[in-house]
């Protein structure tokens, strides 16, 4: 059987969201499943796709968590000049080898997939997009001890990659969009929602802990101290209509 023929009855599902937005749980939750194929025990972090391949360049040669959205290379979407019937097939079987192609849904997660959906819509026929959003606090303080950027940055960065993601998803035929507090606060309705979306039985294998509230009892201690204080108080000026379009607020 070729790839063509091998791809034709697969579904091709990327799970999409910045560093620290439930991606992972997400994956853990989803390729256990009956029909479901993700990678386990690949030796890269968090058996992401993005470090099996040689196609395209991962997060980290732009920057890594928190920074590789600045880099308009990093972008790519169904006008890249990689889409070739040559990368699709190399692309699937640098993959494959990670699949259990037995399996009819097959998925693969890696942050910087939230700025390449119309690219891997192009790279994967019949693909299906997972889009997981968080709270922009959490997510900016959870990345920090990475990217060793600011929180002014790393709102920055929420905003242009999420920015992003809705000038392409328009061009998406199949996607659908959850939060990490859904997820975490009502499990069974937003699985029932992707299995429907994928037309399977999702069920939860994970028990889910809320962490969200420990960066947001944080994010208040800053009125506490002067500098802080002042620092928030700019944040919230200069970020606050822009994470309300996202339904997100950085006020307490």
């Amino acid at each position: 059987m070729n790839d063509h023929c091998m791809q034709s009855n697969k579904k091709f599902v990327f799970i999409c969201g910045l560093h620290r937005s439930g991606t992972s749980i997400l994956h853990e939750i989803l390729k256990v499943q009956k029909d479901i194929s993700g990678f386990s025990n690949t030796g890269v972090p968090e058996d992401e796709g993005q470090h099996l391949q040689t196609v395209f360049k991962p997060a980290k040669f732009y920057g890594g968590p928190g920074r590789f959205g600045f880099n308009k290379n990093a972008y790519l979407n169904e006008k890249s000049n990689i889409i070739t019937d040559k990368n699709k097939e190399k692309l699937f079987n640098e993959w494959n080898k990670h699949w259990d192609l037995s399996k009819s849904v097959l998925i693969e997660k890696s942050p910087p997939n939230l700025i390449r959906t119309t690219f891997l819509q192009e790279m994967f026929d019949n693909s299906y997009f997972i889009i997981i959003k968080r709270n922009p606090i959490a997510v900016s303080l959870a990345t920090q001890k990475w990217s060793q950027t600011s929180m002014d940055s790393l709102l920055n960065h929420y905003y242009i990659t999420h920015s992003l993601f809705n000038k392409d998803k328009v061009k998406l035929k199949n996607v659908i969009e959850i939060t990490y507090e859904d997820l975490i606060e009502k499990t069974d309705q937003v699985l029932l929602k992707i299995g429907v979306f994928l037309s399977l039985t999702i069920k939860p294998s994970l028990v889910l802990k809320e962490v969200n509230k420990k960066y947001l009892e944080y994010w208040k201690l800053w009125d506490y101290q002067y500098s802080t204080k002042l620092y928030k108080k700019y944040l919230i000026m200069k970020h606050e209509n822009s994470m309300n379009k996202f339904n997100y607020s950085l006020l307490d």
